[in-house]
């Protein structure tokens, strides 16, 4: 008998395929509050925008191999000893070994302390006492040998799209600028540079206890280190910062602790001070789906994030920078209605349309690269409970409501009231047709129950009556519509497949722990949402999300998991799965925004603030538990 022919089998590519791009783990964070950067293995900086998180890239090599980075470190050698941040900072520390000698390599955004208005990022909060340099200074150590070290700067500005024109200044091969894009940076280093079409270049080699340094500056006037003295001070006074920054936060002793402590700092790091606003991650376009379309723009403030902020900020007794936070949220511009939007630029701007960059590669080939967000005035219900429960969250911290947050209350009480019934695209952003989503109708429910809990704070017991009254009535047509016929909460009210985004009824308290649906759901979740124990957002094949493809685990929703399963009383379980997760992190520990369970690979744009904030609330629901028990 004849066989049967069958079309060749063709594969999704691979989160682990060769490729030049380093593995998304792989890259370190630099922060200074008002931008951030990527460090790739080989010591070269791959993402960097400047001034802000939000602006356009000057290396970015993180989504086109030609589009720009900077490297300083031993020349020939692109593989480290060994990586790891200074404990308690945002410094990174890279250890070299080479044929003839070691050498250390300090890199930092720097900061220090406020002394006058900045021109660069102007404030609209009240400077603290310390300040981005607008610089990012790298210093290096020979500490046994000899060791030739090399600097080179190649920025590709406007995201690859401007080139740059280089030139010498000061005369003496220490300083060049380049210039671009409407920009221009300095690059000064005790190392003799040269311009080699659209870089720069040094080299020199450097014996035991010798020292070198470069700083790249956007400051005013253009300011740079004078020497390598001034260069480790600056990056001394960073340290010094970040440490004093996170010795006021309240760090649990547990085995835990690291961490949280590395979350803290991401958190940090991802605010952007001048107005206290916080980015979802530091980069765009880093795909979900390998080599494919999902790909997105996530240096914004989104509204669904305030609430996770706030749990994770006052957990961790930063309180200044909740209040910073809300005080953001209290001077957004709301849509006509009076809703806020679903997400916001970091200066407050509504308009974030997206467009293509069709002129980069994308990360391994994970086309279109992506900036602004389309999903900025899309429908999705969910908002108005993010925004008010973080507003309670505050006000029982700070014992008051700012005359300036009421007015938000009620205009989002009123939208969550008008608008619960009504299909939207859900948590999600999907881009298919709208539906009753589950979740949706939940964070409305969430509304309507915090807006009456700060009426009845404020002393309105007719608004607190009334808004009750409808939080109830939504609540009574969730669980008549929104539970399936085993008794399991449902992604939306058309369909019985399950979403990750109904674990919220868990964490929110629309369920009680001993609630016989919430225990169905969150094991249903557990059992049939998942890839190797790591929990998807939803099945591709049964959502209609409007794109094509699969994706990884979603590292947040595994940490929802976590906290669901603590709530309804596996508590085992959910130490089971949260030592799973831990020793997933990056190498430095990060977490991008997904999981790729089949070759273990981080996805999606890093550092993720949703997985870091999403871990401390994970962990504080276990820790409090086992706090509980001790004393019991």
């Amino acid at each position: 008998m004849k066989a049967v022919e069958r079309p060749p089998r063709t594969r999704e590519q691979s989160a682990a395929a060769p490729s030049p791009f380093p593995p998304i783990a792989d890259y370190a964070f630099l922060s200074d509050c008002h931008t951030g950067a990527l460090v790739a293995p080989d010591g070269a900086i791959d993402w960097l925008c400047v001034p802000s998180f939000d602006a356009p890239s000057v290396f970015g090599s993180l989504l086109d191999r030609q589009a720009g980075f900077f490297r300083f470190g031993p020349y020939g050698i692109n593989h480290p000893s060994a990586r790891n941040f200074e404990p308690g900072t945002n410094v990174l520390v890279t250890t070299w070994k080479t044929p003839s000698g070691w050498v250390v390599v300090r890199d930092a955004l720097t900061l220090g302390p406020w002394d006058h208005e900045d021109a660069i990022t102007p404030h609209t909060r009240p400077p603290a006492d310390d300040d981005a340099d607008h610089m990012l200074v790298r210093t290096v150590e020979c500490i046994d040998g000899q060791v030739e070290i090399e600097v080179v700067a190649e920025p590709a500005f406007d995201y690859g799209r401007a080139t740059s024109e280089w030139a010498l200044v000061d005369g003496d091969r220490h300083a060049a600028d380049a210039h671009g894009g409407g920009l221009t940076i300095r690059l000064r280093s005790d190392l003799a540079l040269g311009i080699e079409g659209n870089r720069v270049h040094g080299r020199h080699t450097l014996r035991t206890g010798e020292r070198a340094y470069c700083a790249l500056s956007w400051a005013e006037a253009l300011a740079t280190p004078a020497d390598v003295d001034e260069a480790e001070a600056r990056i001394a006074a960073t340290t010094r910062f970040w440490r004093a920054w996170l010795g006021r936060a309240r760090i649990p002793d547990h085995a835990w602790r690291d961490p949280i402590q590395r979350s803290a700092l991401v958190i940090k790091g991802l605010t952007y001070m001048p107005t206290g606003a916080t980015v979802a991650a530091l980069t765009t376009s880093l795909p979900e789906t390998p080599g494919g379309e999902r790909n997105w723009d996530y240096r914004y403030t989104w509204m669904r994030d305030a609430t996770f902020t706030l749990q994770a900020l006052h957990f961790l007794n930063l309180d200044w920078e909740a209040d910073e936070f809300m005080q953001f949220v209290a001077d957004l511009d709301a849509n006509d209605d009076g809703a806020l939007q679903i997400m916001y630029g970091i200066d407050g701007r509504r308009d974030l349309t997206e467009s293509t960059l069709d002129n980069l590669s994308g990360y391994a080939g994970a086309r279109p690269v992506r900036i602004g967000n389309g999903a900025f005035d899309q429908r999705q219900n969910d908002v108005f409970g993010a925004v008010l429960d973080s507003i309670l969250l505050h006000t029982r911290r700070s014992k008051r409501l700012p005359q300036r947050l009421w007015p938000i209350v009620q205009a989002q009480a009123e939208c969550a009231t008008r608008v619960w019934q009504e299909p939207d695209q859900g948590i999600w952003e999907a881009r298919g047709k709208p539906r009753n989503y589950v979740s949706s109708k939940l964070m409305c429910w969430v509304a309507l129950d915090r807006a009456a809990k700060l009426a009845e704070i404020r002393g309105d017991p007719e608004l607190q009556a009334t808004w009750h009254e409808t939080a109830e009535a939504i609540r009574e047509d969730i669980l008549a519509r929104g539970v399936s016929d085993r008794g399991v909460l449902r992604q939306h009210y058309d369909t019985d497949a399950l979403d990750a985004s109904t674990l919220l009824a868990a964490i929110f308290g629309f369920l009680p722990g001993d609630d016989e649906r919430l225990l169905a759901s969150v094991v249903a979740i557990a059992d049939e949402l998942t890839e190797d124990g790591f929990v998807l957002r939803y099945r591709t094949d049964e959502t209609d999300d409007g794109l094509s493809g699969r994706e990884g685990t979603f590292l947040i929703c595994s940490f929802w998991l976590v906290s669901a399963l603590a709530i309804v009383g596996q508590l085992q379980r959910a130490r089971d799965l949260m030592e799973r997760l831990l020793t997933i992190a990056s190498p430095l520990g990060l977490y991008a925004e997904e999981f790729d369970a089949d070759t273990g690979r981080h996805l999606g744009n890093v550092p993720q603030a949703f997985s870091h904030l999403a871990l401390i609330e994970a962990a504080a629901r276990i820790i409090v538990v086992e706090r509980l028990e001790e004393l019991s």
